[in-house]
């Protein structure tokens, strides 16, 4: 199992209430799925419109399961944002 830290940004901050938090999981699924558990309600609902980097880079359209998380990695969950 990896260890890493998961940061939240704009309305996935606001909804988790906190700025980052450690991960312990395998895969991106894994560890949002920890993140629901921790965090019902707002949250969950922005992790449904939210883009995801995992070190730096971009998940896209992969499956969550299919998406390896290194230990030490960082995953940057991304809301849509307004403006420009």
């Amino acid at each position: 199992m990896a260890q890493g830290t998961i940061r939240y940004w704009a309305a996935a901050k606001a909804a988790a209430g906190v700025a980052e938090e450690p991960y312990d999981a395998d895969t991106l699924a894994a560890a949002l799925a920890g993140a629901r558990t921790r965090h019902p309600g707002d949250l969950v609902r922005v992790l449904q419109r939210s883009s995801f980097l995992i070190d730096g880079n971009p998940v896209g359209t992969r499956e969550h399961e299919t998406v390896r998380l290194a230990e030490g990695g960082t995953v940057e969950v991304l809301p849509p944002f307004a403006g420009g």
